[in-house]
């Protein structure tokens, strides 16, 4: 594959439109048991796990690469955290799993399958309730990571029952729902992604093994990944690499430490930096709660309250060593409150100055491996107020793809979907409607799109997550069998996807999902595969150009009368075929196919082969089942 004016292109100088799937949700925990991943146990001796299973064991590859590729799902993400390659501590690489994955990836090459390696982490690492870091970066900083949730640094699915044994609710339910993402405003996450993108600047005395803290984590971070690629890289499965999923700014940017001015979640505790840098330490601190809406409700949420310190003897809270703060005489001080505000005298900018000279970083490393690869960059969140993709210029490294992330924020965190009615997160305004729910979908990738032709040199653009829960309302359909709303909420989204003519991996395929575990972290269940069958099909199994012999205009499926449009810009030059992948179970061997140009249905194959044979021009092709 290569980038030429903006578009992805094959061999034979055929347009692709790549999609597949994120493989896969269980990859966030080392392999265990069904359930094991959500239990205090999984977070235990840290140095001792294995990621080797994950996403699936060797003998399923087959199957499971044979079913995405009768899906069309040709193209996926490739979920590694850094815990799976160096979780034993720093440079020791677990090369069993480094084995498997090479295994994995010569099933996925033999069954037609291409990945993209996303170096995955949410919220730091599974001790901070997400995953991707090892334990070992916060216990080199003197944290004792059995104190996190004690001490309100963090709050995990996992140890949540243990330190709210007030909530008297059955096994699963006692876990507030996507509670998760505040931890991005808990200190131990905020404190290390700080650290990680701005120690330099904003702790520059904080030093391991001689390092600044700043370059020590990213340089043993990228070392993980270069070693994963050198060990890999003759894989012919692999089109490129992802620098980091939904990288954070931490503390950084914030003008003033007692407000909380970047809060991640409208709903749930929501504390300050100075009220998680009080309690971290050893400070009882009460902290306000806000409803759906973002508004401060009249309740409260103690954190800390054994009065815990989460370092270890000897060790203290780094901004405490920064003088950001004080406690002398017992009585704790904010120093500088707007320690994070500024960067080389003006107002501190995360993603050009400490997101991009990473990604930069990280590019010109991983290149010493393989200079032709592909790079998917990525910005902050999705849903953070004031959320944005980085820039990119004509002299910064080629062969980058901006692989932004987009979710229906009303369905995600509410866990219900109404095809009529959403709201725009950036101004928290009702949508009402569905043809406007389905224009504000569009609009939103729009969006994206237009931001990376006018800030990132016009570079492609890939959606690397989107996607349903399936346990919403209730998990009606779990017990009566019915997904059509799942159904309608995907053809919606990918409505929105072929509108855009957008590369795209729906979050996610988890292997070992079931109804009970969901895809085993933090209780989400967003797999398309569950219980050994796929779920909602004919909400994204659906008709699209895998390689157009020419340039794409527009695609429209119409799943309820079962007709699929085509138009493209045939390029006369061009003596491969389009290929239109169909799926069987839409499209039988008698497909009523309207185009001028000549065509082969291969039905067992499910694509439809179009050819050009010399004419140029707009031409549109019809299917219908």
């Amino acid at each position: 594959m290569r980038i030429i004016n903006n578009r992805i292109l094959d061999s034979e100088g055929r347009t692709l439109i790549l999609r597949g799937v994120n493989l896969g949700g269980n990859s966030k925990n080392p392999f265990g048991p069904p359930g094991w991943g959500l239990s205090p146990e999984s977070l235990k001796k840290p140095a001792e796990v294995s990621f080797v299973g994950r996403p699936f064991p060797l003998e399923e590859a087959d199957s499971h690469f044979e079913r995405l590729s009768r899906a069309g799902m040709t193209f996926l993400r490739l979920v590694i955290t850094w815990e799976a390659l160096e979780h034993a501590g720093p440079g020791q690489y677990d090369e069993a799993f480094l084995a498997y994955l090479r295994r994995i990836l010569l099933a996925a090459e033999q069954k037609g399958v291409s990945v993209f390696i996303d170096p995955h982490q949410d919220v730091w690492s599974r001790w901070t309730g997400g995953d991707g870091a090892p334990a070992w970066t916060m216990e080199l900083l003197g944290m004792d990571i059995e104190k996190l949730d004690t001490t309100g640094a963090a709050i995990t699915r996992q140890r949540y029952a243990e330190f709210h044994k007030s909530h008297k609710h059955p096994e699963g339910e006692s876990f507030p729902r996507m509670i998760w993402p505040s931890n991005y405003n808990r200190y131990a996450a905020a404190t290390m992604f700080s650290l990680f993108f701005g120690g330099k600047t904003y702790a520059p005395d904080l030093r391991i093994e001689g390092e600044n803290v700043q370059d020590w984590l990213q340089g043993r971070y990228i070392a993980a990944f270069r070693h994963c690629y050198r060990r890999l890289k003759n894989c012919a499965a692999i089109a490129g690499w992802g620098v980091i999923n939904e990288p954070h700014c931490g503390f950084i940017g914030y003008r003033n430490l007692e407000q909380t001015e970047k809060p991640m979640l409208p709903s749930g505790p929501r504390p300050s930096p100075w009220d998680t840098m009080r309690s971290a330490s050893g400070y009882t601190v009460k902290v306000p709660v806000h409803n759906l809406l973002g508004q401060q409700t009249s309740k409260h949420e103690i954190l800390n309250p054994g009065g815990h310190s989460l370092f270890r003897e000897g060790c203290a809270c780094p901004w405490k060593q920064a003088r950001v703060w004080t406690d002398e005489g017992d009585n704790p001080r904010l120093l500088r409150n707007d320690h994070f505000a500024m960067f080389e005298g003006r107002q501190a900018d995360f993603l050009k100055d400490f997101h991009k000279p990473f990604t930069l970083r990280f590019i010109e490393q991983m290149k010493e491996a393989d200079e032709h690869t592909f790079f998917f960059i990525e910005g902050m969140p999705p849903g953070l107020k004031g959320s944005a993709h980085p820039s990119w210029g004509k002299n910064d490294p080629p062969n980058t793809i901006n692989a932004f992330h987009l979710y229906d924020g009303f369905s995600l965190f509410t866990k219900q979907f109404r095809p009529w009615f959403t709201f725009n997160p950036e101004n928290t305004k009702l949508i009402a409607g569905r043809e406007k729910v389905q224009v504000f979908f569009n609009g939103c990738l729009a969006k994206d799109i237009k931001w990376s032709n006018e800030h990132m040199g016009g570079m492609p653009c890939l959606l690397g997550e989107f996607g349903l829960a399936f346990d919403m309302n209730n998990r009606r359909a779990f017990a009566n069998g019915d997904y059509s709303l799942h159904e309608e909420a995907l053809s919606m989204y990918y409505n929105a996807v072929d509108a855009n003519l957008l590369h795209s991996t729906i979050w996610n395929y988890t292997a070992d999902n079931t109804n009970k575990t969901g895809d085993g972290w933090n209780d989400e269940d967003l797999s398309i595969f569950s219980e050994g069958k796929e779920r909602a099909i004919a909400g994204w199994k659906r008709p699209y150009p895998m390689a157009t012999s020419g340039q794409p205009l527009s695609i429209h499926w119409d799943r309820k009368r079962g007709i699929f449009r085509y138009r493209f810009n045939a390029d006369s030059g061009i003596a491969a075929p389009t290929i239109i992948y169909l799926p069987a179970e839409r499209f039988g061997p008698q497909a009523n196919i309207t185009t001028v140009l000549r065509f082969e249905h291969r039905h067992e194959e499910q694509r439809l082969l179009v050819f050009n044979e010399g004419r140029g021009g707009e031409t549109e092709l019809t299917v219908s089942t």
